[in-house]
């Protein structure tokens, strides 16, 4: 996902918010995120053995105003988007669409 305005976000919660609110945010929806990405990641189909649930794992950087949530095994991206050999089983993608919009809407919240 890709914010642009940052500039614009940065005068305005200077102005209603402290950076410290926009990194409560941050941090809150990215546990957020973390939960249920890992509620998702259960897979049905073929061999499980759970290993990429229990790797899922979250990451802050730029003082704590940016948040990566992200499977670590190597083969995260199989069950995720499938194979010839695998129908698709996807955890990633439905938990992030569903996280953005409750984080675009609390971020709003702000700047008001």
């Amino acid at each position: 996902m890709k914010i642009t305005g940052v500039k614009e976000l940065e005068a305005k919660l200077k102005k209603n918010a402290t950076l410290d609110d926009a990194r409560t945010v941050v941090k809150k929806n990215g546990a957020d995120l973390q939960s249920r990405m890992t509620r998702n990641a259960v897979f049905v189909k073929g061999y499980s053995t759970g290993a990429t649930k229990r790797s899922i794992r979250s990451a802050f950087t730029d003082s704590n105003l940016t948040v990566t949530v992200e499977p670590t095994t190597s083969y995260a991206s199989y069950p995720e988007y499938g194979t010839r050999y695998m129908a698709a089983q996807p955890f990633v993608r439905p938990s992030f669409n569903i996280q953005k919009e409750i984080f675009k809407r609390e971020l709003k919240k702000l700047m008001k």
